[in-house]
């Protein structure tokens, strides 16, 4: 087989090392910086690269790294999975997303376990799993966001093969699945890229220190290496989109963008291969180009999260104020309104949070609704809280059911974190496994320093090298049969099962949806077609003029239709979906 490696900071000399014997590799012609050689090898044989003598490093395209990112690469055969289900692919109009992490989904935190649970994400409705990264990284356990080598899944979930009988078998449930993939950093532990070539440059600079090069002398190469990454995972394990991290993170003035050359391939990957892909970005922008199409003048990713939307419901059901909740937390409810009907709550305006104005204008006639995700926690917003505390921890069942409703009757495609339908009890914390002690404490310090700010002692911060921190943090699904968590997910099946069936719920129409709403009284409603939702945040009965009459389709409670003045008296801490017939 052919063994190839881009390494144009080799001066003299590269070497394939293979199971323990060197061959001299070659210059590749007419390819800069490209070395190659011939060599016989079975799958699993495990490899690696000596530039000049030095140590051997694991391939930077390793599809497989079965002692972790330090050690050796792995020879991964891609046709020697046999499929078992023809998929045409699932596209995201009409999607409801399930965001989960391998590694606390259950308490064996492998792809194998999780796939024995797609069932019950089918059946509860959901049309596709968004995974949290899976690019291989130091220790055992971590969010995933500390990946090392973009091309290869982590070993300790199972590696490749068990990718693909998890893609598989999600298939098998009609479930699509989408990997959260992270190109705006590596790790700090485990990278071996810098000895290769300009992987990074100091033209800028970033949170984690010199940027990946997207822009630099040597960045066509960088590029190239990327988008081969993101393909790879669409073609070879047979997803149906990705979710690119921290978008606005990536340092590229160059004309045409990594980010429009990525849709680019995408788009012409799912016209070779015939089924729907899709990218997803995180943001914090507030610029609707991110997913305007290309032609248009845009980036042409296929859709953002939108934490304006988060950041309103957040505030709105809790009254905290803190960071950048004290923009949303002067008027939620009206914060709450517009993200409802704008798309986001900062298009111009000032950000007290961030000093200046921020955002730009969602043209809302021209932009449909799925574009962007609407949602109520998610990893970030959960985890980088000090104790990792869920929604569920604060907050009566009746104002979870207020937030499951804003997110499944909403205009956005809705997405839900791991055990949110249920109100689960269990945390979910920040936790790590850095196999350098030094960067070990340098993080533990990190997390205490930065919640000492905030009031927190250093016993109240979990340590994330613990790790009973992550045991904390899988999920106890035991409680889905008790109260209330049982009659909390029973409400969600009904939701997304109202979302599926009536069409005004995924009506793509953005500047069709209506709002009213009272600052005071803590309660919303708005109109969706012929439907109306309405929530009441309040600890008393609100009396909702609704103008109209219509029979509750569902609600969280007992709750009566709207009396002869078209008045909805909805309990304290409530909500209903009413219908016009």
């Amino acid at each position: 087989m052919l063994f190839e490696v881009w390494a144009p900071n080799a001066e003299e000399r590269v070497t394939l090392w293979l199971e323990g014997a060197e061959h001299p590799m070659e210059r590749a012609q007419g390819r800069d910086g490209w070395w190659v050689v011939e060599a016989a090898a079975e799958d699993g044989a495990r490899y690696g690269f000596c530039l000049d003598g030095g140590p051997v490093r694991p391939d930077p395209r390793s599809r497989r790294q079965p002692d972790g990112p330090d050690g050796p690469s792995a020879v991964f055969d891609q046709d020697r999975y046999a499929w078992r289900h023809n998929w045409p692919g699932r596209g995201l109009e009409g999607a409801v997303l399930y965001e989960l992490h391998i590694g606390t989904y259950t308490t064996q935190g492998t792809l194998d376990a999780a796939a024995d649970r797609l069932g019950e994400l089918a059946e509860l409705g959901i049309t596709h799993v968004e995974l949290m990264p899976l690019c291989s990284f130091p220790g055992v356990h971590g969010w995933g966001y500390d990946g090392v080598s973009p091309w290869a899944v982590h070993e300790p979930y199972g590696g490749p093969k068990a990718l693909k009988r998890f893609v598989d078998a999600a298939h098998g449930h009609g479930l699509g699945v989408v990997l959260d993939v992270v190109h705006n950093h590596l790790g700090p532990s485990g990278n071996h890229l810098p000895a290769f070539g300009p992987y990074f440059t100091d033209t800028h600079h970033t949170p984690w220190g010199s940027a990946v090069n997207l822009d630099a002398p040597g960045s066509d190469e960088v590029r190239a290496y990327l988008l081969g990454s993101a393909l790879a995972w669409l073609r070879d394990y047979r997803l149906d989109g990705l979710r690119l991290d921290a978008v606005h993170a990536l340092a590229d003035d160059r004309a045409w963008t990594f980010l429009e050359e990525l849709s680019a391939a995408v788009d012409g990957l799912s016209g070779d291969l015939g089924r729907p892909l899709f990218l997803i970005a995180e943001s914090d922008r507030c610029d609707p180009r991110t997913t305007t199409p290309r032609a248009q003048g845009g980036i042409g990713l296929h859709a953002q999260w939108n934490d304006d939307f988060h950041h309103a419901l957040h505030t709105a059901l809790t009254g905290e104020s803190q960071g950048y909740y004290a923009d949303f937390a002067r008027a939620p409810m009206a914060a709450l309104a517009k993200t409802l009907t704008r798309g986001f709550f900062h298009d111009g305006t000032y950000s007290d949070f961030r000093g200046r104005t921020h955002g730009r204008p969602v043209d809302v006639v021209n932009t449909p609704a799925h574009r962007f995700l609407g949602y109520a926690q998610t990893h970030d917003q959960i985890g980088n809280r000090a104790l990792g505390d869920r929604l569920s921890a604060g907050l009566s069942p009746g104002l979870l059911a207020c937030a499951a409703v804003l997110v499944l009757t909403g205009p956005y495609t809705p997405m839900l974190f791991m055990g949110e339908e249920w109100g689960a009890s269990t945390p979910w914390q920040y936790f790590t496994d850095h196999t350098d002690p030094e960067l070990a404490e340098a993080v533990r310090a990190g997390r205490r320093r930065e919640f000492a700010a905030h009031g927190w002692s250093a016993e109240q911060v979990p340590d994330p090298q613990d790790p009973a921190t992550r045991e904390r943090s899988c999920l106890d699904r035991s409680e889905r049969e008790r109260e209330p968590h049982a009659r909390l997910l029973a409400w969600y099946r009904e939701l997304i099962a109202m979302r599926r069936a009536l069409p005004d719920l995924s009506d793509p129409d953005l500047a069709a949806v209506k709002v009213a709403f009272d600052e005071q009284a803590r309660w919303l409603a708005f109109r969706r077609g012929d439907l109306r939702v309405a929530v009441n945040l309040a600890k008393e009965t609100a009396a909702i003029p609704l103008g109209g009459g219509g029979r509750i389709a569902a609600a969280w409670g007992d709750v009566v239709p709207p009396d002869e003045d078209g008045v909805l008296h909805l309990p304290a801490q409530s909500c209903a979906v009413l219908a016009d017939s």
